[in-house]
């Protein structure tokens, strides 16, 4: 799993790509031209304290991981976590970030 590092990546995902909404998540997404797949986390001083922030991070970069093989390959993909994933448990933000990924058309059949 590679990640997005550069704030001229995540610029462009904003700006070029299509956008999915949910409670928890907002999930950007853009073709990169590649046969693997970049992802990016933000989460903003809202969502709490450096902990909260971290803790939020982790879960999602965790979901990403292990559901990395289901996903459709060639797309840059931001996920902005939301106010209301403080205090959020893995099993919820696996349902939300599969949902979207799901709604976004890049999870395969077997996707959950």
């Amino acid at each position: 799993m590679e990640s997005l590092k550069k704030n001229a990546d995540f610029k462009n995902c904003y700006q070029n790509g299509k956008s999915f909404v949910n409670r928890y998540l907002v999930m950007y997404m853009c073709g990169n031209g590649q046969e693997k797949n970049r992802f990016g986390i933000s989460v903003s001083k809202k969502v709490g304290n450096s902990v909260v922030r971290h803790r939020t991070v982790r879960l999602i970069r965790e979901v990403c991981r292990l559901h990395e093989n289901e996903f459709d390959t060639g797309y840059d993909i931001v996920f902005v976590a939301r106010v209301r994933t403080k205090g959020i448990d893995y099993f919820k933000m696996e349902y939300e970030l599969m949902r979207l990924a799901k709604r976004a058309g890049i999870v395969s059949v077997n996707g959950k």
